[in-house]
């Protein structure tokens, strides 16, 4: 079960660790052959690879940008060429802007059950040794462990899913690449509006089962040691220009762990069906429309972008003409 809660929340939010993060490529130490096999299954994706896009139809033009959330100093050669798209921009389209991350935060405070269960806790729901293992991950996590026994299952798996190293450098306030896209807009003046409304993610938690959150945490439990390995390399693999291959190390690495290909397979759909290819039909009326009153440019996690129900695939699906601008 290693590491398989990892490939499930990075499918949306992209999350790879930060440069200052300190860790082992797991996907460099691999065998060549393993490494090979890995590749050419992720090739095999439309739009496998590139994290830059341009799409054009009738004289409309969408630039798409493939983030992730997490702070590394190596945003920079990416955030400039997207800077120089904004300049043009009539709008910045993210998964969510600066209201939403504020009513987010305000309904955080206001309203414990989003993120709380009133059912029973975390040591009801688990066996004694399970709870032990998620008390000791989570003490690595910097997390009290009476706080999260009340958290909802999946909040848990996501917070230990993130690379120690990553949770500290947010927490002093070091950005993301969306949120550094979003303050150059500011500076052009290009509004910045959200694809979807604040309360999405926690629609998405409340659509999985109990059962499925629980397995998601026992899976994030095992692999919690080695979050810091996991995250360094799917940042390698990123700024590589690689996104579709960290979706199968990470597939590779839970059945490593120990689970069946069937088991992986079945919460790989889980989350490839939940937290991509609905929000990417839900995403796409609203890039065409943004882009029939002049250039937008679109910011959204990397895993958005490729796949058969990735947002160029469903572009290219619709008319429009895709070029990868950092290939």
């Amino acid at each position: 079960m290693r590491r398989l809660a990892a490939s499930v929340w990075l499918v949306a939010l992209a999350l790879p660790a930060s440069a200052q993060c300190t860790g082992t490529n797991l996907f460099d130490a691999m065998p060549a052959s393993e490494r090979t096999r890995l590749t050419l299954a992720a090739h095999s994706a439309p739009f496998a690879q590139g994290l830059l896009f341009e799409a054009r139809k009738d004289g409309m033009m969408i630039t798409l940008a493939g983030t992730y959330h997490l702070p590394d100093p190596r945003h920079a050669k990416l955030s400039r060429k997207v800077a120089d798209a904004l300049k043009g921009a009539k709008q910045l389209l993210v998964e969510a802007g600066p209201k939403e991350e504020a009513r987010l935060q305000e309904a955080m405070t206001s309203d414990p059950k989003l993120m709380f269960s009133s059912g029973p806790t975390l040591p009801e729901l688990l066996s004694p040794e399970d709870w032990a293992r998620t008390k000791d991950a989570l003490s690595a996590h910097g997390m009290p462990a009476f706080l999260a026994a009340k958290m909802r299952p999946a909040f848990v798996a996501m917070t230990l899913s993130l690379p120690p190293c990553a949770v500290r450098e947010m927490g002093s306030g070091e950005m993301g690449l969306d949120k550094v896209l979003m303050q150059d807009a500011k500076t052009e003046g290009v509004p910045v509006h959200a694809l979807e409304p604040w309360d999405t993610v926690f629609a998405l938690f409340n659509a999985i089962s109990q059962r499925e959150s629980l397995e998601m945490l026992r899976a994030a439990v095992i692999g919690a040691p080695l979050a810091d390995d996991m995250g360094v390399t799917m940042a390698d693999l990123y700024f590589r220009g690689e996104p579709r291959l960290i979706w199968e190390l990470a597939r590779a690495q839970a059945i490593d762990g120990g689970m069946s290909a069937k088991e992986v397979d079945a919460q790989m759909k889980l989350s490839e069906d939940l937290l991509m290819v609905g929000r990417n039909r839900n995403w796409l009326p609203e890039i065409e429309a943004a882009a029939k009153a002049g250039p937008v440019v679109v910011a959204v996690g990397a895993l958005h972008l490729s796949g058969k129900a990735g947002l160029l695939a469903l572009l290219r699906a619709d008319g429009w003409k895709i070029s990868r601008l950092d290939g």
